[in-house]
Protein backbone atom coordinates (compact mmCIF):
# COMPACT_ATOMS: atom_id res chain seq x y z
CA UNK A 1 0.00 0.00 0.00
CA UNK A 2 1.22 3.46 -0.71
CA UNK A 3 0.04 7.11 -0.25
CA UNK A 4 1.27 9.98 -2.04
CA UNK A 5 0.92 13.22 -1.77
CA UNK A 6 1.84 16.10 -3.78
CA UNK A 7 0.96 19.78 -4.37
CA UNK A 8 2.61 21.12 -1.30
CA UNK A 9 4.89 24.56 -1.68
CA UNK A 10 4.84 28.16 -0.54
CA UNK A 11 2.04 30.72 -1.10
CA UNK A 12 1.00 33.80 0.26
CA UNK A 13 -2.14 34.34 2.38
CA UNK A 14 -5.29 34.74 0.72
CA UNK A 15 -3.75 32.50 -2.13
CA UNK A 16 -4.52 29.06 -2.93
CA UNK A 17 -3.22 25.53 -2.96
CA UNK A 18 -4.49 22.08 -4.65
CA UNK A 19 -3.21 18.68 -3.20
CA UNK A 20 -3.14 15.16 -4.29
CA UNK A 21 -3.07 12.05 -2.78
CA UNK A 22 -2.25 9.02 -4.91
CA UNK A 23 -3.27 5.70 -3.48
CA UNK A 24 -2.00 2.47 -4.79
CA UNK A 25 -2.13 -1.15 -3.38
CA UNK A 26 -5.59 -0.51 -2.08
CA UNK A 27 -9.16 -1.10 -3.24
CA UNK A 28 -9.45 2.70 -3.01
CA UNK A 29 -12.94 3.25 -3.83
CA UNK A 30 -14.11 1.53 -0.54
CA UNK A 31 -11.95 2.78 1.89
CA UNK A 32 -13.16 6.14 2.91
CA UNK A 33 -10.19 8.93 3.17
CA UNK A 34 -9.18 11.99 5.24
CA UNK A 35 -6.07 15.12 5.12
CA UNK A 36 -5.18 15.54 8.62
CA UNK A 37 -2.50 19.06 9.11
CA UNK A 38 0.28 18.93 11.63
CA UNK A 39 1.21 22.38 12.44
CA UNK A 40 5.21 22.67 13.47
CA UNK A 41 5.97 21.57 17.94
CA UNK A 42 1.80 20.38 18.07
CA UNK A 43 -0.46 17.15 17.34
CA UNK A 44 -1.53 16.20 13.88
CA UNK A 45 -5.30 17.32 13.41
CA UNK A 46 -8.16 16.21 11.50
CA UNK A 47 -8.71 18.42 8.52
CA UNK A 48 -11.63 16.57 6.45
CA UNK A 49 -13.08 13.57 5.14
CA UNK A 50 -15.04 11.94 2.70
CA UNK A 51 -16.41 8.61 2.90
CA UNK A 52 -16.83 5.84 -0.31
CA UNK A 53 -20.04 7.43 -0.94
CA UNK A 54 -18.42 10.95 -0.93
CA UNK A 55 -20.34 12.34 2.29
CA UNK A 56 -17.45 14.92 3.25
CA UNK A 57 -17.06 16.25 6.73
CA UNK A 58 -14.82 19.58 7.74
CA UNK A 59 -13.24 21.11 10.67
CA UNK A 60 -14.47 24.10 11.97
CA UNK A 61 -11.17 26.22 10.71
CA UNK A 62 -11.24 25.10 7.58
CA UNK A 63 -15.47 24.62 6.46
CA UNK A 64 -16.07 27.09 3.72
CA UNK A 65 -12.22 27.15 2.52
CA UNK A 66 -11.10 23.77 2.04
CA UNK A 67 -13.31 21.25 -0.18
CA UNK A 68 -12.03 16.98 -0.35
CA UNK A 69 -12.80 15.18 -3.21
CA UNK A 70 -12.01 11.87 -4.91
CA UNK A 71 -11.76 10.53 -8.20
CA UNK A 72 -12.31 7.03 -7.82
CA UNK A 73 -10.71 6.60 -11.55
CA UNK A 74 -7.75 7.81 -10.56
CA UNK A 75 -7.29 6.40 -6.92
CA UNK A 76 -7.20 9.80 -6.18
CA UNK A 77 -8.07 12.65 -2.95
CA UNK A 78 -7.53 15.88 -3.51
CA UNK A 79 -7.90 18.81 -0.84
CA UNK A 80 -8.06 22.07 -2.52
CA UNK A 81 -7.59 24.72 -0.17
CA UNK A 82 -8.50 28.44 -0.62
CA UNK A 83 -8.15 31.34 1.17
CA UNK A 84 -5.05 30.16 3.00
CA UNK A 85 -3.62 31.97 6.11
CA UNK A 86 -0.42 31.48 7.85
CA UNK A 87 -1.77 29.11 10.68
CA UNK A 88 -2.66 26.45 7.57
CA UNK A 89 1.07 26.16 7.60
CA UNK A 90 2.42 22.90 7.87
CA UNK A 91 2.75 18.74 6.67
CA UNK A 92 -0.71 17.96 5.21
CA UNK A 93 -1.20 13.69 5.35
CA UNK A 94 -3.55 11.68 4.07
CA UNK A 95 -5.23 8.62 4.75
CA UNK A 96 -7.06 5.92 4.30
CA UNK A 97 -9.14 4.05 6.18
CA UNK A 98 -12.00 1.50 6.29
CA UNK A 99 -12.63 -0.47 9.57
CA UNK A 100 -9.43 -1.08 11.54
CA UNK A 101 -7.32 -0.45 8.86
CA UNK A 102 -5.89 2.61 8.01
CA UNK A 103 -2.43 3.77 5.66
CA UNK A 104 -0.35 7.22 5.55
CA UNK A 105 1.19 8.63 2.82
CA UNK A 106 4.70 10.83 4.03
CA UNK A 107 3.33 13.96 4.23
CA UNK A 108 3.38 16.86 1.70
CA UNK A 109 4.67 20.43 3.30
CA UNK A 110 2.84 24.05 2.66
CA UNK A 111 3.63 27.16 3.85
CA UNK A 112 1.50 29.93 3.87
CA UNK A 113 4.14 33.33 4.11
CA UNK A 114 4.21 36.73 2.53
Amino acid sequence: VQLVESGGGLVQPGGSLRLSCAATGIRFSTYNMAWYHQAPGKQRELVATITSVRDSNYAGSVKGRFTIARDNAKTTVYLQMNSLRPEDSGVYYCCAFLGRENYWGQGTQVTVSS
